[in-house]
């Protein structure tokens, strides 16, 4: 048995999906009923809801688990305090793996969110668990939130400069690694930069975008103020909206760099690009559309 914890958002599910396509038995632990049948769908065979704070709902979730692969809600202020109750948790069921869902670059105090998962991956190297830990870029994924915006209208909307400079990666192809490591006794130890495309401009992504669509997308540069009262009124917490507001000064000063050969090695095959990733995009859209 396999256990996905935070297993209520998307890279949850894909990571479930990925498994269960290679026969893996797989529990979800997730935060709220009504996350329990999109898991079921994406292939866990159980689900269990309960709170990273509530050790007793999370040791029963790791009952009869061999291994666990660790996903801390996006942007959560906790996220070392939960870290620390999964790893004893961990150590208390005697697990024989972990992998940690961790982020490129965690090395970077000035992003919250990445110095986090640094200190949760300090607290893995001092047990004795066996681990890998797994670093993921930016997911091209994240394009899709302007999805609409940019099929209707040409604007591809970033609270950044076009110049700013990110290394991109699917999120299919992070699963399909989880899925391996979680799945072969080689990894033990590891740390995996996941990197899927060399880094490149919004400029960039924008003409992507255009040559897939077969018409003119533009980057539309929106100011943070801007950006910010979005979120708010969308209903994003204020840790999460100021630790996103840190990311996007640290982007467009200095970038996100990173290298797609450590994720080729580990697929067997090149990264996904993003021309790839658009592409997919396209279709699946038509057959949705149809």
């Amino acid at each position: 048995m396999i256990l996905v914890t935070g297993a209520g958002g998307k890279t949850g599910r894909t990571v479930i999906r990925a498994l269960a396509q290679r026969g893996a038995t797989v529990r979800a632990y997730v935060h709220r009923a009504a996350q329990v049948a999109a898991n079921q769908t994406a292939g866990a065979t159980e689900v269990v809801v309960g709170d990273f704070q509530d050790t007793v709902s999370l040791r029963k979730a790791m009952q009869r688990v061999r291994a666990i692969y660790h996903i801390c809600p996006n942007m959560h202020p906790d996220e070392v305090a939960i870290g620390r109750q999964v790893i004893a948790a961990a150590l208390a069921a005697d697990v024989e793996q972990v992998v940690y869902h961790s982020v490129l670059h965690p090395q970077i105090e000035v992003m919250p969110h990445h110095w986090n998962k640094l200190r949760v991956e300090e607290m893995l190297f001092a047990t004795r668990l066996p681990f890998t830990i797994l670093q993921p870029t930016a997911y091209m994924q994240n394009i899709l939130a302007g999805w609409d915006k940019i099929r209707n209208h040409g604007l591809y909307t970033i609270p950044y400069p076009g110049e700013t400079q990110i290394a991109l990666v699917d999120l299919e192809d992070v699963s399909a690694v989880a899925a391996t490591v979680l799945t072969q006794s080689c990894h033990a130890g590891a740390t995996y930069e996941l990197v899927g495309t060399p880094t490149v401009s919004q400029f960039a992504v924008a003409e992507i975008l255009a040559g897939a669509l077969g018409r003119p997308v533009q980057v539309d540069t929106i100011s943070q103020a801007t950006w910010e009262q979005n979120a708010r009124a969308g209903g994003l917490s204020d840790y999460a909206i100021n630790t996103l507001l840190k990311m996007f000064v640290y982007y467009e000063q200095v970038g996100l760099v990173g290298n797609p050969n450590v994720l080729g090695w580990l697929l067997g095959r090149p990264p996904t690009s993003l021309t790839e990733f658009v592409r997919r995009v396209m279709a699946a859209t038509v057959n949705t559309d149809r």
